[in-house]
């Protein structure tokens, strides 16, 4: 059976269209490089693109069309954590302070948001936690194509800046092929310290 796409009864739960209601989700908590990025996002309900889904479910070309379609038709906010941030809180902490200035950076204030996990951020606002929400909510799937397509520049950038790693290919995961180009170059600035591969081979003894 496939898979439903995402809806709108979260949002109409949490008091749309009486209520502003925002979907948040982070890209790139897993990688050994580059910042975690947050996106929150409030649809117009009545110019939603669709097709909209978890960002997981989607090639690159797919969303980055849907992220133009929604920076033309919803109002975006975005937020990021810096590798500094990273390895300074931890990647939980960062995650959340991503998301908090996400919701933060959008032009209008949300009077509810929609979070993917199961944790809150703080926040100005009252929040529920949707696990999985990327695949339920679409205004959470809206915010997971807005963090990986911008995540996924960022990389692409920072593969400019640190030429060798292979970041443009892998944004920062942990691949056999960024594996070999760890082991070859060692780890650059935008490398996370405080992740195990790279806090190991930093401190090799330790």
């Amino acid at each position: 059976m496939k898979n439903p796409l995402p809806d709108f009864r979260f949002e109409l739960e949490a008091g749309h269209p009486r209520l502003i209601v925002c979907g948040v989700d982070e890209a790139g908590r897993g990688p050994w490089a580059g910042p975690v990025v947050a996106a929150a996002v409030i649809l117009d309900a009545a110019r939603i693109p669709p097709g909209l889904n978890d960002s997981k479910k989607l090639d690159a070309a797919r969303r980055e069309d849907l992220f133009a379609q929604l920076q033309k038709s919803a109002a975006i906010g975005i937020g990021e954590a810096s590798v500094a941030e990273i390895d300074r809180l931890n990647i939980l902490k960062a995650t959340m302070l991503a998301m908090s200035r996400a919701v933060a950076a959008l032009g209008t204030a949300p009077h509810f948001a929609l979070i993917d996990g199961n944790r809150l951020p703080d926040l100005a606002c009252p929040a529920r936690a949707i696990v999985k929400g990327d695949a339920l909510s679409l205004s959470v799937a809206a915010a997971s194509i807005a963090a990986k397509t911008v995540r996924d520049r960022t990389m692409c950038d920072l593969a400019r800046a640190h030429p060798g790693y292979g970041f443009e290919r892998h944004k920062g995961y942990g691949t056999a092929a960024h594996q070999a180009a760890l082991s070859s170059l060692g780890p650059c600035a935008a490398h996370r310290s405080s992740f195990a591969p790279i806090r190991k081979m930093l401190s090799p003894a330790a």
